[in-house]
């Protein structure tokens, strides 16, 4: 069961990223998983996601570097495709694009959008 399992601590809080290190040494950990908006609001950051503040920039190659040393994977939440990219860009491996609520948002924004251009403006 345990070929299936992958175990990845958050790191949301600035305690978490002051004890990094031995949080990436735990045994049997795959990498951490990064929640933006909680780790920006623990530094008095109002919460989002695609962080930009070069003070939260640094501790995401921090994470990246540390876990690239110890064979981790580092993980991040985004808010879609531009964020991903640029996580991506960063060294982050595995990066959510969005969430449930947030996909089905933007599909159902899309398909409302269509049916408009497609009825003519009668929708």
């Amino acid at each position: 069961a345990n070929d299936e399992i992958v175990l990845l601590p958050m790191m949301e809080t600035r305690t978490a990223v002051e004890n990094m290190e031995s949080i990436l040494d735990v045994d049997g950990i795959n990498g951490v998983y990064i929640g933006p908006s909680d780790l920006g609001f623990s530094y008095g950051l109002v919460p989002k996601l695609d962080r930009d503040e070069p003070e939260i920039l640094k501790i995401y190659e921090k994470i990246v570097k540390e876990c690239g040393k110890r064979g981790l994977y580092p993980g991040i939440h985004c808010s879609g495709a531009v964020g991903a990219v640029r996580a991506i860009n960063m060294g982050f491996k595995l990066v959510t694009l969005s969430n449930e609520s947030g996909l089905m948002m933007t599909y159902a924004k899309m398909q409302v959008a269509q049916t408009r251009k497609d009825s003519g403006g009668k929708a």
